[in-house]
């Protein structure tokens, strides 16, 4: 439930971020962007894997992790028992 409370702040804040940087990447091998280029190309690298990252790997951890016992769930399994 975490995840799809969160998934759209994460995608509008990688988007745009990854919308600032997409003119420097497409300016690779133009004159004055011999630093910018590379250094974009891995900014947005790691935006795409961190977003990934966020989106389906942390709640698939979760989801293998037991439930907090001060979660509602986890409280009726344990008056159930």
């Amino acid at each position: 439930r975490g995840a799809m409370d969160r998934i759209v702040p994460i995608l509008i804040t990688a988007l745009t971020a990854a919308l600032g940087l997409l003119p420097l990447v497409i300016a690779c091998g133009q004159p004055g962007s011999e630093l910018l280029a590379p250094l974009a190309a891995v900014v947005l690298g790691g935006l795409v894997s961190s977003t990934a990252l966020n989106l389906f790997v942390v709640p698939a951890a979760c989801s293998l992790l037991p439930p907090h016992p001060s979660t509602p769930a986890a409280s009726a399994a344990h008056t159930l028992s």
